[in-house]
């Protein structure tokens, strides 16, 4: 042996009888998360470096925390237990094999507040009726209400409504002009009028009804009772194809401050959305005084059925073109939600301004992005609010909406 290989021996043997040898070092591997499948090539504004700062040596390392991945749904291929609507699994699965339900809803005068069910609604759509109010198209999936109402009289957007979601659709009669296009579409035998006058609850054979036959105007339904309606009627009443909406847990980048916003339709019909960071959901209030100068009053919007303030996991703020198919004193609005248009989107306390699509008669709508790469809504129920292109928008302060109403 040469001189350096007894050398090296010698060594070996000397910390052998010292037991001091060191084991080899065990690599840690950290945990791989699979990445979820891409739905939006939207792109987050690029983040500026941050200094990282030199921290003191620890004797203990904490293992990592992982953050769990986002559940995405939509647009296409839906499981069969989600709610294309709402992106979340209903309590009873069997509700998705039928057709939504869909309710003109009145909350005009204020004495018919609180109004039933609305609550419980995945989708509604509040847009400009005549002079100077609103009125709710509810979209009813998901959940069973026990009564919904005060159901009124229908106008000629609820024709493209009932269309994009496939639903039946109860209301309380319209206009001559207006039942002639709802008479004369496809979908005529699937609307629901007051037949014979009948006292609440609703059933089957008389899924609507007077909640005070000889007082207030208040015409009820129930969800259960008028889906039971029409297929005792052996109207085609199984699943349909809603597919089109996004949903994805987490909220996306590049968001503005959006914790409030307003749409004034005019000084006695006015709204206001502010989100709640506990639920992370808005919650609705709504006029309370006709404001002739005096300044808007607020009171929340309340459900009667469960005495809860409606809330919204997603609030959408849609620009349509308005028209008059028939000028006051007999105002009847036509508004064009086909093709493309502008809208901002609310979710988790933050706006994003979007573009709402439709591109066919029977698409539901659903919101791109710029780049036209899917936004995502948060898992739950959307409130839709419909205004006019010449709508004003002020931001009176950071993170606050405001759009005051305007034709066309």
């Amino acid at each position: 042996m040469t001189k350096r290989i007894l050398i090296g021996l010698a060594a070996l043997l000397l910390l052998a009888a010292c037991g001091q040898a060191t084991p080899a070092p065990t690599a840690t591997l950290e945990p791989t998360i699979p990445a979820p499948a891409a739905t939006s090539t939207h792109t987050p504004s690029p983040v500026p470096p941050t200094e990282t700062p030199t921290l003191a040596p620890s004797a203990t390392t904490a293992p990592p925390t992982d953050t769990p991945a986002p559940v995405i749904y939509g647009p296409q291929n839906m499981p069969l237990d989600i709610n294309p609507l709402t992106g979340l699994p209903p309590a009873d699965p069997s509700l998705l094999d039928r057709r939504p339900i869909a309710a003109k809803i009145n909350i005009v005068p204020r004495s018919n507040r609180p109004a039933w069910g609305i609550s419980l609604a995945d989708i509604v759509y509040d847009y400009y009726h005549n002079g100077g109010y609103t009125r709710f198209h509810a979209i009813f999936y998901g959940n069973d209400a026990e009564l919904i109402g005060p159901i009124r009289s229908g106008r000629l957007p609820d024709h493209e409504l009932v269309r994009m979601y496939q639903s039946v659709f109860a209301y309380g009669s319209a206009d001559q002009l207006i039942n002639q296009r709802l008479f004369n579409a496809e979908y005529s035998n699937r609307l629901l009028l007051e037949g014979a006058l009948a006292s609440c609850p609703p059933t089957a054979s008389t899924p609507l009804c007077r909640f005070e036959p000889t007082g207030g105007n208040y015409l009820l339904g129930s969800t259960q009772a008028i889906s039971q309606h029409f297929t005792a009627l052996g109207v085609e009443n199984g699943r349909q194809d809603l597919a089109g909406m996004t949903f994805n847990t987490a909220t996306p980048a590049d968001g503005a401050e959006g914790s409030q916003l307003y749409v004034r339709y005019s000084g006695d019909s006015y709204v206001r959305w502010d989100y709640d960071p506990a639920s992370g959901a808005y919650l609705r209030f709504q006029d309370n005084v006709y404001d002739q100068g005096q300044g808007e009053e607020y009171a929340p919007l309340t459900d009667r059925l469960n005495d809860e303030q409606v809330s919204a996991q997603n609030v959408v703020v849609i620009v349509a073109r308005h028209e008059y198919f028939q000028r006051p004193p007999n105002e009847i609005i036509e508004i064009l939600l086909s093709g493309t248009g502008n809208a901002y989107a609310f979710r988790d306390g933050q706006v994003y301004e979007v573009t709402w699509n439709r591109p066919t008669t029977n698409s539901v709508l659903y919101l791109t992005y710029p780049d036209g790469s899917a936004y995502p809504f948060k898992p739950g129920n959307t409130w839709f609010q419909v205004i006019g292109q010449a709508s004003a928008l002020t931001q009176p302060e950071e993170g606050t909406w405001r759009w005051a109403f305007n034709l066309p």
